[in-house]
């Protein structure tokens, strides 16, 4: 690490003294990121799966400069106003079931942060004192908060170090196979009385592996859960908004969690947002004359009007475009340029989900090598742990597509 313009900066998921220099942006537009030297980048992770319209869009732009001279933001501590009050309607319509109450947050790892407090407190509101623990899986990522730490891989890498400090939550291994189910049935017996929640990503477990599953898995955990009495997150914060190829990645299952998260794409990669939504009978549970029973909790920029003017914008668009069959011709896509990787020796696995395409390393030696391999083909790419991967905005052209897939593919046959 070198230079000025580091002096200031603490870097994310970065070992500050060995990273490459980081690249400097200086504008966005559609799929594309201009650096400050006019090198120009096809973007095929949309700012961490965020852009999923592309960059700049010129609807969420203008509905933000309306909200911006209207009013760009106020608590939301006993004051509500339209934009929140248009987005929570929107997101309850879309919605499977009755999942309609909508508590507001700036972050995904915070919205999990609220999904599992509302989980644990619902129980302790109807005085079931003992359940107070989440049961989480192996390969699964929700944050990096010290309470979202606790509920993820403890073996994924990134917080390791606090492992012994954090609370202690249940991890088990993703009930794939039937062997895996009967143990998971039997996990349950032991300690259903003790768990408040099942906390899962659906259909793909995105920054712990990109690990897919199939929809019937969602659908065994949700009879699971009405069985022992046991509530059902669903962190949509990766899955949600069309990543999958269906709006909400629940859809493909036809279930509806009890809890359902939402971030990233959200606000169509423009302003910080995130959801926490929750079926009635939860809402239900925290009515009380009893003020401890409320939930306690507010951030102080929840529900920023300019945020949620995004949001609405965004969801919007959804309705605007064929996303879906562009979605679809992603996944085909990726499916047949990425294919090719299989022959080599180093792949262990190509898969593709939705606008997820995904190249697994046995290991990655020299991940700074590689992103800088990558950046030489002019697109930008952010590989972690052992996997390529690309999560392009649903906007991108089959050429821009093409040289995303190609840069994977050269670099990983010629170096």
């Amino acid at each position: 690490m070198s230079g000025s313009m580091l002096k200031n900066i603490w870097l994310p998921y970065t070992q500050m003294q060995t990273c490459n220099n980081p690249i400097v942006a200086e504008l966005t537009k559609g799929c594309k990121i201009t650096l400050r030297d006019g090198t120009e980048l096809i973007d095929g992770i949309a700012s961490w799966w965020t852009a999923c319209h592309g960059y700049n869009h010129s609807y969420i732009a203008e509905q933000v400069q309306k909200q911006l001279y209207k009013m760009p933001h106020i608590m939301f501590g006993g004051i509500i106003h339209e934009p929140a009050i248009k987005l929570s309607a929107k997101l309850a319509s879309l919605l499977p079931g009755d999942l309609n109450k909508v508590f507001f947050t700036e972050s995904g790892s915070v919205s999990v942060e609220v999904a599992m407090k509302m989980a644990i407190q619902f129980w302790l509101n109807q005085n079931h004192l003992k359940k107070t623990k989440i049961l989480s899986f192996y390969g699964g990522y929700h944050g990096d908060t010290m309470a979202t730490m606790a509920v993820c891989d403890p073996d994924e890498g990134m917080h390791q170090l606090f492992q012994g400090i954090l609370p202690h939550q249940h991890i088990i291994a993703l009930p794939k196979t039937k062997q895996l189910q009967q143990e998971f049935i039997a996990f349950l017996e032991k300690y259903h009385h003790e768990i408040a929640a099942i906390l899962i990503e659906p259909l793909v477990q995105g920054a712990g592996g990109m690990l897919i599953h199939d929809p019937e898995l969602l659908m065994f955990l949700r009879k699971q859960a009405d069985h022992f009495n046991i509530l059902l997150i669903f962190d949509e914060i990766f899955t949600g908004l069309g990543r999958t190829g269906s709006l909400f990645a629940c859809n493909q299952a036809n279930v509806v969690p009890d809890i359902i998260t939402l971030s990233k794409a959200l606000s169509g990669g423009t302003m910080a947002l995130a959801a926490t939504i929750a079926r009635e009978h939860i809402f239900n549970g925290f009515l009380s004359d009893k003020e401890n029973h409320a939930l306690m909790h507010g951030p102080t920029f929840m529900a920023n009007p300019l945020a949620c003017a995004c949001a609405i914008a965004s969801l919007e668009l959804f309705d605007q475009y064929d996303w879906k069959n562009n979605v679809k011709n992603i996944e085909l896509q990726m499916t047949a340029e990425l294919e090719v990787c299989r022959k080599l020796d180093i792949v262990k696995d190509v898969r593709v989900k939705g606008a997820i395409g995904v190249v697994e390393l046995h290991k990655i030696k020299n991940i700074n090598l590689l992103k800088n391999r990558l950046l030489d083909h002019k697109v930008w790419i952010r590989p972690f742990g052992d996997i390529i991967y690309l999560t392009p905005s649903f906007t991108i052209t089959t050429a821009e597509l093409t040289k995303l897939t190609q840069a994977i593919v050269h670099t990983l046959f010629y170096g």
